[in-house]
């Protein structure tokens, strides 16, 4: 029965998850996308904030009253990523299936998918969005799940490092959801379309592989770190958010106040005449300085966690070197056919493609 009901749990919070999402108040918000057939931009309504608080409130009022226990999706972790497994191929195919395709063999479209940027609901849901707020809330139940599993287990002695590695995963998932508008102006939502990669990628891999350093270690008893260790992880985490948001921040504002200053840096652009690129403060350090930003943070987490010569917790900053890599190679390629010599331009002006003075 056990295995059962940890199997359906990502189906029950899923839909708890779109539910409140839907009923839950939320700003709209116009994104950079254009329309595919009006050309106008398309909006996104956004309340990621209040749909979060409320999931982290019923985990804890369930706990609470012991109706279900806080530590539960450690418990069933394996069901419950199954469950999410099925899932995430049910709505892989649901997405690829009704759509025309796009030229390309059917593995191909099944795995990059076939439509851009879907809405339903008069636009109340953005398939994109929805997908990413999913794995954002589930992926804070588990971390918050298997942080209450290490405490129950070893009370007063439990690890240091759990908690500050779950608190970092938390900051991590909460600064997403203050700055979710940002995300509407990132390569994900220009440049992706939606297929198993995005669908189950968001339901299944994010919230559960994000939280693998805790997976593993939530059994473990404290590896007594000196008490210097948890600030150099904290360090080495803000090092990579404030090159990670510094950038992203600043193209953001490039992009809908490109006379403004950011952080007192005024933009310096490359131009043709008709488009721009911005070339000074992060984005003039490389050309995916936020790449660096993501990889950093995630090596803060895995380091805090106190257990580095395990390889386990490496996976999640090796993951966003694997991802992130062959990304900038694929962006490049897309911005040189789309700009042309002012792409040459730029790429003189902006050497490095991740990592200042050696990459």
């Amino acid at each position: 029965m056990t295995l059962l009901l940890g199997f359906l749990t990502p189906f029950f919070v899923y839909a708890g998850i779109t539910l409140l999402h839907f009923f839950l108040p939320g700003r709209w918000i116009v994104g950079y996308v254009n329309h595919a057939k009006t050309g106008e931009k398309l909006r996104y309504r956004l309340n990621g904030w209040l749909v979060l608080l409320a999931s982290v409130g019923i985990w804890y009022t369930l706990g609470y009253a012991g109706w279900v226990p806080w530590d539960w999706l450690y418990t069933v972790r394996w069901p419950s990523l199954a469950g999410a497994c099925t899932l995430g191929l049910i709505y892989a195919f649901a997405s690829v299936l009704p759509y025309p395709s796009t030229g390309r063999s059917f593995a191909v479209d099944f795995f990059l998918g076939r439509p851009e940027n879907p809405q339903f609901k008069d636009g109340h849901i953005d398939a994109k969005m929805w997908l990413y707020l999913i794995g954002a809330v589930m992926l804070e139940l588990n971390v918050l799940s298997f942080a209450a599993h290490h405490h129950m287990m070893f009370g007063a002695e439990a690890s240091l490092g759990v908690f500050v590695s779950a608190l970092l995963l938390t900051y991590f998932i909460l600064d997403y959801l203050t700055f979710e508008k940002v995300h509407l102006y990132t390569y994900d939502i220009f440049a992706e379309r939606v297929g198993f990669k995005l669908g189950w990628g968001c339901l299944t891999f994010y919230p559960y592989f994000y939280a693998i350093g805790l997976w593993t270690v939530a059994e473990l008893p404290d590896p007594g770190r000196p008490a210097w260790w948890p600030y150099l992880c904290v360090a080495v985490f803000f090092a990579g958010w404030s090159l990670a948001r510094g950038a992203n921040m600043q193209k953001f504002y490039f992009k809908t106040r490109p006379d403004e200053s950011f952080l007192g840096i005024t933009p310096e652009v490359v131009t043709d005449g008709e488009r721009t690129l911005l070339v000074n403060g992060f984005w003039g350090l490389s050309r995916h300085i936020n790449y660096l930003g993501e990889i950093l943070m995630a090596t803060g987490i895995a380091l805090a966690l106190g257990y580095p010569e395990m390889i386990w917790p490496w996976l999640y900053p090796l993951y966003y070197v694997a991802l992130l890599f062959p990304r900038e190679r694929d962006d490049d390629r897309r911005c040189a056919e789309k700009y042309g010599a002012l792409w040459e331009q730029y790429t003189k002006r902006v050497k490095y493609r991740i990592i200042p003075y050696l990459y």
